[in-house]
């Protein structure tokens, strides 16, 4: 069997704070082929970012602690040196910022900020570099690259903006690409020629990508799989045709029921998920979710606060409903709720 070309194994990422130790992601295992899409869902602060940020190396040492594995086509990052590290970013695996003004320079053009990377990975000469980013200017859309590229980025709009990154994570081809909810600042139109610009340019290099969102329609149409994260672990995995028609988890069931609809009934009011993601200073014994979840009192015995359901490999969600509840419950209690057209989500 092929290893993936990303596997992340029993991670755990804390860190150290004046108030005490903050589990940011307790255990999070998953795997990402070459030329696949990743979507990985949940609130903020259920590790999304954390654990991305941690597949760059992009954490401080002096407060963090990393422990688990992390193997990229091979290579183990988790106890790879800085100057390792170094050669990975932007070269190997490149990240999309959630605010590409914030993550631009203010000081420099657009075309150097671009170029810089690819200078800095292939040793290629200024004139080259600049040639070079010109041409993923006009790859990503942007008209008239030559001219904008002289530009600085307060010049350039929202989406613009968005496309500059993207150009930047893509100068050098890397075989993966880390998207953290790169749309969720643009209106709809702009996010959809996004999001079309993302999967035109994974169809012509190949890139393996990580798709971050608060957004399952999003998800809906960019990834194969979908990961569900909680409270710093994953509570749910499987393709987006089997999470989506078929979701086994109570937290995956709110957040489908919170999903506002074009098709629904405006005098209907939406059912988001009740209570408050817990702290990750003191998170609650057993399921992490038993606090908020409406259907504990159905598992036996008092497992959901004593016992931390695992999350077992491929299709599978942490729960410790059986198989056969879980199915019973989506279909008779849950699916008439969510709104009309679901089932055609995916």
């Amino acid at each position: 069997m092929t290893p993936a070309f990303l596997s992340v194994r029993d991670l755990h990422v804390s860190f150290r704070t004046e108030d005490g130790v903050v589990r940011a992601v307790d255990g999070l295992s998953f795997d990402l082929d070459q030329g696949k899409t990743l979507g990985i869902v949940g609130e903020s602060g259920s590790g999304k970012s954390v654990t991305n940020l941690t597949i760059l190396g992009l954490h401080n040492p002096l407060f963090t602690t990393v422990e688990g594995e992390i193997v990229l086509d091979g290579q183990e990052l988790t106890t790879a040196h800085e100057s390792e590290l170094e050669k990975l970013r932007g070269n190997k695996v490149a990240m999309i910022f959630q605010d590409p003004l914030s993550a631009l320079s203010p000081y420099y053009t657009v075309g150097r900020q671009i170029a810089e990377p690819y200078m800095k990975h292939t040793g290629a000469s200024r004139k080259a570099a600049w040639k070079r980013a010109v041409e993923m200017l006009g790859k990503v859309g942007i008209p008239h690259p030559a001219e904008r590229a002289k530009d600085y980025p307060h010049q350039f709009s929202g989406g613009m903006r968005q496309r500059a990154m993207i150009a930047m994570a893509l100068i050098c081809d890397p075989d993966l690409l880390i998207a953290d909810e790169p749309t969720t600042a643009l209106d709809v139109t702009v996010q959809a020629q996004i999001l079309d610009l993302l999967k035109d340019l994974q169809r012509e290099f190949g890139t393996a990508i990580i798709f971050i969102t608060h957004d399952l329609g999003v998800i809906a149409d960019m990834a194969d799989d979908i990961m569900v994260m909680y409270a710093g672990g994953a509570i749910e995995r499987g393709t987006v045709r089997e999470v989506l028609r078929s979701p086994r988890h109570p937290y995956t069931w709110g957040l489908l029921n919170s999903m506002p609809r074009l098709d629904s009934d405006l005098s209907t009011p939406l059912s988001p998920v009740p209570g408050a993601p817990p702290s990750l200073l003191t998170p609650p014994p057993g399921c992490r979710f038993h606090p908020r979840c409406a259907f504990q009192d159905r598992v036996g015995g008092n497992r959901c606060v004593t016992e931390r359901p695992l999350l077992a490999p491929d299709r599978a969600s942490a729960c410790h409903l059986t198989a056969q509840q879980k199915h019973t419950i989506f279909i008779d209690e849950i699916k008439p709720r969510l709104r009309h057209g679901q089932e055609d989500t995916a």
